[in-house]
Formats: C-alpha cells, sequence, structure tokens
C-alpha cells in the first residue's frame, strides 16, 4: 500500500463527484471508463471507506465521500493559491455549517457561535428555516449542526441527538414608560395587555395554560411569530412581553425594558441538534462541549 495519496486518484474522484457518472467523467478526463472505476477503487481501498454508492444511474456520495470531497477540494484549491499569488493566511478555511431556527434568538446564536469567531482557520455559514427544513439538511450532511427552542417531535427524531444547552425562564417584560409595577403575574396581566408569540411557540403554549389556571383572560395588542420583533414591540411601550432574559438582553443593559415578573413553570429550553454520523465536525463539537455549562 503506498504511504501517500495519490494525487491523480485524488482528480478522477472530484470528476466523478462532479459528474455522478462515470462515463460523464471519463469522457471528461479522457480516459476509460473501465481505467477511471480502478483508480476510483484504488482511492477506496487507500482511504479504507467507500466514496460512492450508486442510486438508480447515478453515483452518490457517501458520507465518507462528502468528508473526501471537502478536503480534495482543499487540497486543489490551496495548489491553486500556490500557482498565483501568496497569500496571507493558510489557505482554504475549514467550513462550519450552522443551521437556526428562523425565530430563534439572535443572541443566543451569538452566544453559541462566540467561542469560533474570529478565527482565522473558519468561516461560519449560516442557515435559518423551520425545524422540518433544517432536520432536513441535517440528514442530508448539509449542515453540522442545527440551534432551536424545541427538541425534534415524534416521528422527526429518528438519527437525531437533542444537545440540550441552556433553560431559561420566561418573565413579563415591558418599557419603564409603562409604569408596570406588578408583584404577582395576575396583577401585570390584569393592568396591561400583552405582546404574544403564535400558537405555535411552546412559550405561547405554556403561557396560555398560565392563564387559564390563573382564570384571567389577557388582553392581547398582537401576536407575532418572530422574537426580534417580539422585543421591538415590547420597546414602543404597548404591552408586556413573555420572553427569556437572552432575547433582550441589550434592552436591559440599555434601560429600554425591565423586567415586570417572572412567570411560575415557564421555561425556554435551548437545544444543538446533530445527526448519528461517522465523521462529526470537530468544531460543532467543541463548540457544543463549550456551551454545556450554560445549564443550569
Amino acid at each position: 500500500m503506498m504511504s501517500s495519496l495519490n494525487f491523480h486518484h485524488l482528480r478522477y474522484f472530484l470528476a466523478v463527484a462532479r459528474e455522478g457518472n462515470l462515463t460523464r467523467a471519463a469522457r471528461n478526463l479522457s480516459v476509460s471508463q473501465s481505467a477511471l472505476s480502478t483508480q476510483i477503487q484504488m482511492l477506496e481501498a487507500r482511504l479504507g471507506h467507500a466514496l460512492f454508492e450508486r442510486v438508480g444511474r447515478r453515483l452518490v456520495l457517501t458520507e465518507a465521500g462528502r468528508i473526501a470531497l471537502d478536503h480534495a477540494q482543499a487540497i486543489f484549491d490551496l495548489g491553486e493559491d500556490l500557482l498565483t499569488t501568496l497569500r496571507v493566511g493558510s489557505g482554504r478555511r475549514q467550513v462550519l455549517r450552522v443551521g437556526a431556527l428562523a425565530t430563534l434568538s439572535r443572541n443566543f446564536q451569538i452566544d453559541f457561535l462566540r467561542p469560533c469567531l474570529g478565527r482565522t482557520d473558519l468561516e461560519v455559514v449560516l442557515t435559518s428555516g423551520s425545524l422540518v427544513e433544517l432536520t432536513g439538511m441535517l440528514r442530508r450532511l448539509d449542515l453540522d449542526v442545527v440551534l432551536s427552542n424545541a427538541a425534534p417531535g415524534t416521528g422527526y427524531a429518528d438519527g437525531l441527538v437533542a444537545h440540550r444547552l441552556a433553560r431559561q425562564p420566561i418573565s413579563l417584560f415591558g418599557s419603564p414608560a409603562l409604569g408596570c409595577f406588578a408583584t404577582t403575574p395576575a396583577e401585570a396581566l390584569m393592568a396591561h395587555g400583552v405582546i404574544l408569540p403564535t400558537g405555535a411557540s411552546n412559550i405561547r403554549t405554556e403561557f396560555d395554560a398560565l392563564c387559564a389556571r390563573l382564570d384571567i383572560v389577557p388582553s392581547v395588542v398582537a401576536e407575532v411569530d418572530d422574537m426580534a420583533m417580539l422585543r421591538l414591540m415590547a420597546r414602543e411601550a404597548i404591552g408586556l412581553a413573555p420572553l427569556p432574559a437572552i432575547v433582550v438582553r441589550d434592552e436591559l443593559d440599555a434601560g429600554s425594558l425591565r423586567e415586570v415578573v417572572r412567570l411560575p413553570g415557564i421555561e425556554e429550553t435551548f437545544y444543538a441538534l446533530t445527526f448519528q454520523r461517522q465523521f462529526q465536525s470537530p468544531v460543532s463539537e467543541e463548540l457544543i462541549a463549550a456551551a454545556s455549562h450554560w445549564l443550569a
């Protein structure tokens, strides 16, 4: 067995990965299909993993194939750097692909990513979407980790691992201009209207249950599905908003919002979701480990 990788094998591998077809790749490389197939088999033997699986008429990358593709592209990109001009830095950077719920707190996202921000060897690609969209991308290995305030429901959790990172109590927050000095949730809700997340939110579900227990029908002045808009509307002094403190951290520091009263029994839980795979992103594992101290 050779002691180092054969770069011709990598170039042939790249061609097949791009085409998904041996015949077209062989034609582009001006080699026979059998010769190309032999070169791919030699590379797989050298790496110890199958790089392709056949799906219909196409050759589709396995998980090991995706990892090999990233590294092969990095090798040839670095070669291009050498052939053109010397650049500051070490060439092509690692890529961390993070998904986050579109409604998730931006402060939570930045707190999670902060340990890796500014690294010259790392590029962060952040994608937002729904939980179903993002977990689908996670299963296809298009994402390394998904940040969420909800664990996958029944029927969607196969192969997914939910790392619980933090629990935050929910309080009613409002502008100081409202002049609310209630000492209980009932007092606050009877004195002021509320700005609520939509019914799809865990906070909304638990808030409605609390109101039922207190036998209170709150005056709802607005309903929104985005935490950023929720805090902005709260700053306009039109009502109180049930939120975790992390969402309004900047407003609390600036004095534009204040905590009125904590809502008993209501919490928001934050997760990092990963997919059970042979090759985990080491950067995402480092970030999850660094965030583990957030748990109460």
